[in-house]
């Protein structure tokens, strides 16, 4: 069974807003990226999801190598630029620059790197794994910078700040979790 683009289904995942930077074939790029990950600390590993025949597919596959921007709450702009065209027909890093956005060079790969986004991460390829409809290219952290801006989340088919933090069970509440998990224990 599909789970359709769009869908009420597929709209009820919360994630992040990824801008996933490249260079290579088509030039740079920079597209969004719904299915953006952190998969392992050690090594450090993320994972991005990405349709075949799309500019950043084929500048990853050339070139080896890509960079994640997790947005921050301030680049909705940014996130709407990076994933309302293509690459192979519009230059998204110069329309971006030309909206204000600014971006430098990475400092462990040669792609493009958004300035001002929550975490900038350099990556390596390591792993491509098609997966249905997309393939998962997993990069290996070669770089990687936490700014204090807040992350730009995505559910609904519409950008959200955070703003209210739901509590942790309290200590008591844990215990009772935990005495309940014991019971339960195979």
């Amino acid at each position: 069974m599909d789970i359709q683009w769009g869908s009420k289904e597929a709209l009820k995942f919360v994630t992040n807003a990824g801008i996933i930077t490249s260079n290579g074939p088509h030039g740079k790029n920079a597209m969004t990226a719904e299915w953006t990950h952190q998969v392992s600390y050690s090594p450090g590993l993320m994972a991005v999801s990405i349709m075949p025949g799309k500019a950043t597919y084929e500048n990853i596959v050339a070139t080896k190598e890509f960079g994640i921007n997790i947005a921050s709450v301030k680049q909705n702009i940014a996130a709407s630029v990076a994933g309302g065209s293509t690459g192979k027909e519009v230059d998204k890093i110069g329309a971006l620059e030309k909206l204000g956005f600014e971006s430098y060079a990475g400092k462990k790969i040669n792609v493009p790197m958004l300035k001002g986004a929550a975490l900038n991460v350099e990556l390596k390829l390591v792993n491509e794994i098609p997966l249905g409809s997309h393939t998962l290219f997993v990069g290996e952290v070669v770089e990687v910078n936490a700014d204090s801006e807040e992350p730009l989340a995505y559910h609904g088919g519409k950008f959200w700040k955070l703003t209210e933090q739901i509590e942790k069970p309290t200590p008591e509440q844990m215990e009772k979790i935990s005495a309940t998990v014991q019971q339960y224990k195979k």
